[in-house]
């Protein structure tokens, strides 16, 4: 009986551990630290740091280790990992900072000619206010560190990119993680996302899909981690995918091996689409979410075998249903601001399609902004969101809310 860990403890967590025990029904499933959900379905553990977490793995003879946390893996955990000899998936501590820099991040795609938007590089407050002087409008400014998803500002005019400089570097708005800033050109498109396994050989990108990042109806208002998602991206052509293939994949995977970046691991691409170009905006090194939630649902292949070929750098096949997804994720009321937890969930009996936990304590009352993700597949996207949206009304806590056009303008 083989022994997976899984580290995290939100709704891509969830789906990734259900995905697994579904294909794979005796496997022994671990999370760190997991939710009401994940408890459901294996064991979850407490710890501290890494080195807790190399102990439990050695001691317990896990077999393959699977990371969702973007700070562990900031400080190293695949390395401390492989150190000991220990299968993991996720990248080195260099290659995180694909994820955890920005500034990193786009320094490497500007030397290795990945196509992304016009970016400068701050760590001086003064310079990058002066840098505003001579730009055009609207701006996006970017906490170069991890900000959860949500350091990215759209700045209309040059008061609001004031403010959103000094929020980040003088008032810390994201900690840390505003100590330097990326200040780029606004590309005027839609977005799309491709995740991908990188073998350290090649790149294998999954079928795209589309999150909304925003809390309100049509993209507006705050940031989020993402209120919803569909898949594919019925946006995302052809054209579009070889372009990726040509100006941002190929160019990233040469710059991978060259700077020796090179690990078993996911790699999210992050893309805008504008006049028919495709632009990079940002990598991630883990599995998305709520990407994960949307995208796994509509995978054939066995999902734990793509992950150890993955680690045993074999070529992978993916084999995708020709299906549509949508997840729309519901959420507390006041995320993601303060909010109120520690109301009780009703309805989750009753549903017939996925839902996947995430601020959902074992008591199966709510302990996060974001709550749960409710997932339907079809073969159409307009089913998909109607069977959405029906399983959701049956799901009841205090101060519930949810955005009621996840995937709308794609019908």
């Amino acid at each position: 009986m083989k022994k997976i860990l899984i580290i995290g403890n939100g709704g891509r967590e969830h789906a990734i551990g259900k995905k697994i025990i579904l294909d794979n029904p005796n496997v022994h499933l671990f999370f760190a630290s997991g939710n009401g959900g994940t408890a459901q379905i294996g064991i979850n553990i407490t710890y501290k740091n890494s080195d807790d977490l190399v102990i439990f793995a050695t001691e317990n003879q896990i077999d393959i280790t699977i990371v969702g946390s973007e700070n562990l893996l900031m400080q190293g955990i695949v390395d401390a990992f492989q150190k000991n000899n220990l299968p993991i998936l996720g990248p080195h501590q260099q290659a995180a900072l694909l994820e955890g820099s920005k500034a990193f991040a786009k320094d490497f795609m500007q030397k290795y000619g990945v196509k992304t938007a016009h970016y400068q590089s701050f760590t001086a407050i003064e310079k990058a206010l002066a840098y505003l002087e001579n730009q055009k409008f609207p701006l996006v400014i970017k906490a170069s560190g991890l900000a959860e998803g949500k350091g990215v500002i759209i700045a209309q005019n040059k008061a609001e990119a004031t403010e959103a400089i000094q929020n980040l570097m003088i008032h810390n708005q994201f900690g840390t993680a505003g100590n330097e800033v990326v200040i780029e050109e606004f590309l005027q498109g839609f977005e799309v996302s491709v995740l991908s396994f990188f073998n350290q050989k090649n790149i294998y990108p999954f079928v795209s899909a589309k999150d909304h990042k925003k809390i309100g109806e049509g993209e507006t208002g705050l940031n989020t981690g993402g209120m919803g998602v569909i898949a594919p991206n019925p946006f995302y052509t052809e054209t579009h995918q070889q372009l990726f293939e040509q100006h941002i994949l190929q160019p990233t995977l040469n710059g991978l091996q060259a700077e020796n970046l090179k690990f078993s691991g996911v790699i999210f691409f992050g893309l805008m689409i504008t006049n028919d170009e495709v632009y990079l905006l940002e990598y991630n090194l883990r599995m998305g979410d709520p990407e994960t939630q949307a995208l796994l649902p509509l995978l054939n292949s066995n999902f734990l075998t793509l992950v150890e070929d993955c680690i045993h750098q074999k070529e992978l096949v993916f084999d995708w249903k020709n299906e549509h997804s949508c997840c729309v994720v519901l959420a507390s009321g006041g995320y993601p601001l303060a909010y109120e937890k520690g109301f009780e969930i009703t309805g989750l009996e009753t549903l017939e399609t996925p839902v996947f936990f995430a601020g959902i304590d074992t008591d199966l009352k709510t302990s996060g902004g974001r709550v749960l993700n409710v997932v339907a597949t079809a073969k159409t996207l307009a089913e998909a969101r109607k069977k959405a949206y029906t399983a959701l009304e049956k799901i009841n806590f205090k101060n519930k809310i949810f955005r009621t056009d996840i995937g709308e303008i794609y019908i």
